[in-house]
């Protein structure tokens, strides 16, 4: 009996990480089009060009696929140091998400747009007629004391808000997707476990 629910959820484990495996190289490109088409759009931080929302996508995307494999390999060989690794790998995938989306809404001043409202709503932050300089068309020291020419003018709920909408049923789709599949990996993935560990305390 034990040995059956063992191989049931040995190809349930394959068949779950050949799904993960598909996801990661759904997020890997969702990533690459990200940097070709919203370069940026999805840079986070003008000092730093390479710190992009398609960057993290890429490199969370090929971590994933990664996973996959370890998950695949542990399954078939019921090898409990893979199926531990596997479970660790994806609490950091949970990490690395959770991080992508931390930096969404700190970053939301980078979407070409100033204030919540306004520019103006800087004003009353700094008690004075100035802006952050990520704010500036052109980014460069202090450009936030510029005049208001220099400044982008969108204000960031509606650019979001509305960002949000034009693709609310694709984020909603990916997340819970995304979501579901890797809370049934981490329960696939420890239940494996613990039959392999029982296994191998029944053998010995």
């Amino acid at each position: 009996m034990a040995h059956n629910c063992l191989q049931c959820i040995k190809y349930l484990m394959f068949v779950f990480n050949l799904l993960f495996w598909l996801g990661g190289c759904g997020i890997l490109g969702v990533g690459i089009w990200l940097a070709v088409t919203q370069g940026n759009f999805a840079t986070l931080s003008s000092s730093f060009p390479s710190l992009s929302a398609a960057n993290l996508l890429i490199v969370t995307g090929t971590f994933v696929m990664i996973i996959g494999f370890v998950g695949c390999i542990g399954a078939i060989k019921e090898n409990k140091c893979l199926l531990l690794s596997f479970f660790i790998m994806l609490l950091i995938v949970f990490l690395l998400e959770l991080t992508v989306v931390i930096l969404f809404f700190v970053y939301t001043d980078k979407f070409r747009c100033c204030g919540v409202s306004n520019y103006t709503d800087w004003f009353e932050v700094y008690n004075t007629t100035r802006v952050p300089d990520s704010c500036c068309l052109e980014f460069s020291e202090n450009c936030g004391l510029h005049s208001p020419g220099t400044w982008w003018k969108a204000p960031c709920y509606e650019t979001v808000k509305i960002w949000l909408q034009e693709n609310l049923l694709a984020v909603g789709i990916f997340g819970l997707c995304t979501a579901l599949v890797q809370i049934l990996g981490l329960t696939f993935a420890m239940t494996m476990y613990c039959q392999v560990v029982k296994a191998d305390t029944y053998c010995a």
